[in-house]
């Protein structure tokens, strides 16, 4: 069992609650003598064994297990928070994940995933049942890692009001069948389903990972705010506060992120200036490096975090880019569950022999093409000093911006087609240099494709500066 395991942990369903929900568990941590409590890799709340005092918060007679999720229960993770804020898949709507969720009325001990493939901060393949959207609407791939079982695809789409009943169903029989074939006609033969024939194998294109921290426009007069502890030790006072400024101004939902961040979305434009100062009073930093960001951690793992601050500063000192990749540190070695474009093994350290010190060792893996989604990891480096790893890692970074866009994985990306290059014209922002093309639109300011620039309102302003309309001008640009 690892560290992250071993923790008490609450779930919360495809990472999503509301302020009201995340007060009642804040309170209740407060009365087990809690100042912080963690954020896990799946969207989870973890409680700290120990209180600020050194006591362990089971031993304390306010203790209730029944408040914890069960060990062999899992949580739904999906990709809620990056809706409205990130690339989407267009159909997406975030009621639909909503409704999804609202059907899960059983506890999964499968790791289940629902994910948009347009987005990068929910991973695609970490669960065992792994519904990925597809570009039919209200249809999904299911991609299964079930224990035991090799990975594959099921054979046939899965719609969205059936998900939630094909996942049990299949949690319920996959043990009894001996393949997905089995599996199809089991399910087939017991369930009823509108499913839909795959016409096209799933293909997902490799984007750079977002920066998902600070105060961001969304629409036209929202606005989305993500917030980072680089200790992942979320101090309760704070959140408690934060979570009254949501109620009183009617912000309905909280998101947490894999990343062991949480998003609050659909911050109205007259509540921005009061929620910047809550952050300002409260000293919070809201603006870390995106080399900080990046990282995916275990929880509770100081020599872990030790580990990520000692290359983080390298980087910097350095002044390496790591834009695009994402970096994770582990000692579990379960491959299949990675999602990082580079992985740190820490090795399993020997028996130390007497009035010797023994230093630990790292295995360095990188993703196929740098892309979590391939799902296949090649060796780079094993065995090597924590002295040699800073040295390793640029040297990473370096052949992933050589190789950029230069291969192509065949089994679930399309990396930059070969095309003959044209020249569209689109308007530029002179400030900040966002580009307003009439064929594809501004998803931000739900303005649809097709509509001309001169079109536009006059009230029109950047989606990302708020410069006005006039402040853009005509560039005609190549695009390959």
């Amino acid at each position: 069992m690892n560290k992250e395991q071993s923790l008490q942990r609450i779930d919360v369903k495809g990472g999503v609650l509301s302020p009201i929900e995340l007060q009642r568990i804040i309170s209740y941590a407060q009365n087990l003598g809690l100042e912080t409590f963690h954020f896990g890799s799946r969207q989870d709340i973890i409680f700290p064994l120990q209180d600020g005092n050194g006591d362990l918060i089971i031993e304390k007679e306010s203790f209730d297990p029944s408040f914890f999720t069960s060990e062999i229960q899992q949580n739904i993770s999906c990709s809620y928070v990056s809706i409205d804020i990130f690339n989407a898949t267009v159909w997406l709507r975030g009621t639909t994940y909503l409704y999804i969720l609202e059907n899960f009325r059983y506890k999964p001990e499968l790791k289940i995933n629902i994910t948009d493939p347009k987005q990068q901060i929910v991973p695609l393949f970490s669960g065992d049942l792994n519904f990925i959207a597809s570009s039919h609407e209200d249809y999904w791939y299911l991609f299964l890692k079930l224990p035991g079982w090799e990975e594959e695809y099921y054979p046939v789409l899965i719609y969205t009001w059936d998900i939630a009943k094909v996942a049990e169903a299949i949690e319920n029989a996959y043990k009894k069948v001996g393949d997905v074939n089995e599996l199809f006609l089991f399910l087939n033969e017991n369930l009823d389903t509108n499913n839909r024939v795959i016409e096209k194998p799933l293909r997902v294109a490799f984007n750079p990972f977002p920066y998902y921290e600070g105060m961001n426009k969304m629409g036209i007069n929202q606005y989305w705010l993500g917030l980072y502890w680089r200790n992942n030790q979320y101090d309760l006072e704070f959140l408690k506060t934060l979570c009254d400024f949501c109620v009183e101004h009617r912000i309905g939902k909280i998101c947490l992120t894999p990343w062991k961040s949480f998003i609050i979305k659909a911050i109205p434009k007259e509540s921005k200036l009061a929620l910047e100062k809550l952050l300002g009073q409260s000293g919070i930093n809201v603006r870390h490096s995106s080399l900080e960001l990046n990282w995916h951690l275990p929880v509770n793992d100081k020599k872990a975090l030790d580990l990520k601050k000692s290359l983080v500063m390298n980087f910097d000192q350095n002044d390496i880019s790591t834009y695009g990749l994402t970096f994770g540190v582990t000692a579990s070695k379960n491959r299949n569950r990675y999602f990082t474009s580079i992985m740190i093994e820490e090795n399993k350290i020997s028996q130390p022999i007497e009035d010797f010190v023994v230093r630990p060792t790292y295995n360095v893996l990188y993703a196929r093409n740098f892309n979590p989604n391939s799902r296949m990891y090649k060796v780079y480096a094993q065995d090597i000093d924590q002295m040699d790893l800073p040295r390793l890692l640029i040297e990473l970074t370096k052949t992933y911006f050589q190789n950029l866009g230069t291969e192509e994985d065949e089994q679930v990306q399309n990396f930059i087609a070969k095309r003959e290059s044209i020249e569209i014209e689109v308007y530029q922002c002179k400030d900040c240099k966002t580009i307003y093309d009439p064929s594809v639109g501004d998803v931000t300011l739900e303005i649809q494709a097709g509509i001309d620039f001169h079109d536009l309102p006059k009230t029109y302003s950047c989606s990302l500066c708020e410069a006005t309309k006039d402040n853009f001008e005509k560039i005609i640009l190549e695009v390959v």
